[in-house]
C-alpha cells in the first residue's frame, strides 16, 4: 500500500486541502503502522454539497483500539497538523475506529477516540459512532488510502437508519430542554435547525443527504413558516466556529429554534 492514490487522485476540489490530508494520513500511517488499515472522507465531503465552510470529517479504521500507552505520539501528530498554516488543518474531524465495530450494527454506545473540529487533541467519544456515519462511510465515503468501505461495513437498513435518527432527535430535545444554555451561540442555535431539517430529511427518504440538500427539501415539504429561520440558519454558516460559539445567539432566532425543534419532533411522533 502506498500514498500514490491519494497524492493523484485528489481526493477534494481544494489543492491546498488535498496537501493536508496528504501529510495527516502519511503521520498516520507511520505512527500507526501495522495497526492502520484505511483512511477515509465521510461527512459533507462525502455525501456532497461541501463548501469552503465545510468540515472535513474523517474516519481512520484501525485493527485495534489505541490504548492510552501509545496515544501520546498520536496526539503529538494532531497538535502538528493543527500547526500547519492552512485553515483546513483547524477544521479535520473524525474518529479512530477499530474494524471490528462495524460488525455490531446498529451499534452500541462506543467511545472511540474523536477530533472535534477546531481542536488539536483526541478525547474519547461516541460522536461518530452511529448508522448515519456508517451509512454515509459504505454508500458514499471517498477512499484516501486502505479497502474500499463497502469491504469494510455491512449494509445499513432504512428503517435502521430511520430509526437511529429518531432516537437522536428525540435525545437531541432532551439534552438541550434540560440544559437550554448549550444552544445559546451563534454556532450551535443554527447548527441545530440545520441538523434537525437533515434529520427530517432521511426520516423522509431513508438516506443521508447534506445539510444543504436537508434545507432545501425542509423550506418545501416543512410549514412554510419556518423557510426564514431555516434560511437564516444556512446564511449563517460562513465564519470560524470557534468565535462564534462565544456570541450569543439572536434572542427570537433561539426561541424559535427550540420551537421548531419540538415541531420537528412531534412529527416523528405522527410516524
Amino acid at each position: 500500500m502506498n500514498l500514490g492514490r491519494l497524492l493523484t487522485s485528489q481526493p477534494t476540489p481544494y489543492a491546498d486541502l488535498n496537501a493536508v490530508l496528504c501529510d495527516f494520513v502519511t503521520r498516520v500511517r507511520n505512527v500507526l503502522a501495522d495497526n492502520f488499515i484505511g483512511a477515509y472522507l465521510q461527512g459533507s465531503f462525502a455525501v456532497g454539497d461541501f463548501d469552503i465552510y465545510s468540515d472535513v470529517d474523517f474516519l481512520i479504521v484501525i485493527g485495534e483500539d489505541i490504548s492510552e500507552d501509545r496515544l501520546p505520539p498520536l496526539q503529538a501528530l494532531h497538535a502538528d497538523i493543527f500547526k500547519l498554516d492552512c485553515a483546513w488543518a483547524q477544521h479535520l474531524e473524525g474518529s479512530y475506529i477499530p474494524k471490528a465495530a462495524f460488525a455490531q450494527l446498529p451499534p452500541p454506545r462506543r467511545r472511540f477516540l474523536y477530533l472535534d473540529h477546531g481542536s488539536a487533541e483526541l478525547v474519547r467519544s461516541a460522536h461518530d459512532d452511529s448508522l448515519v456515519v456508517y451509512w454515509s462511510l459504505r454508500e458514499k465515503g471517498i477512499t484516501l488510502i486502505g479497502p474500499e468501505p463497502r469491504s469494510l461495513v455491512a449494509p445499513v437498513a432504512a428503517n435502521a437508519l430511520r430509526q437511529g435518527v429518531l432516537d437522536t432527535m428525540r435525545t437531541w430535545q432532551q439534552q438541550l430542554l434540560s440544559n437550554p444554555n448549550e444552544l445559546d451561540n451563534r454556532f450551535y442555535q443554527p447548527f441545530a435547525v440545520l441538523s434537525y431539517c437533515r434529520m427530517l430529511h432521511t426520516l423522509e427518504s431513508g438516506t443521508v443527504a447534506s445539510k444543504r440538500a436537508g434545507a432545501t427539501w425542509a423550506k418545501e415539504a416543512l410549514d412554510r413558516s419556518w423557510g426564514p429561520l431555516i434560511q437564516r440558519a444556512w446564511d449563517a454558516r460562513p465564519g470560524d466556529p470557534s468565535l462564534k460559539v462565544r456570541q450569543k445567539a439572536d434572542p427570537s432566532d433561539l426561541r424559535n429554534t427550540f420551537e421548531f425543534i419540538g415541531y420537528a419532533v412531534d412529527l416523528t411522533w405522527q410516524r
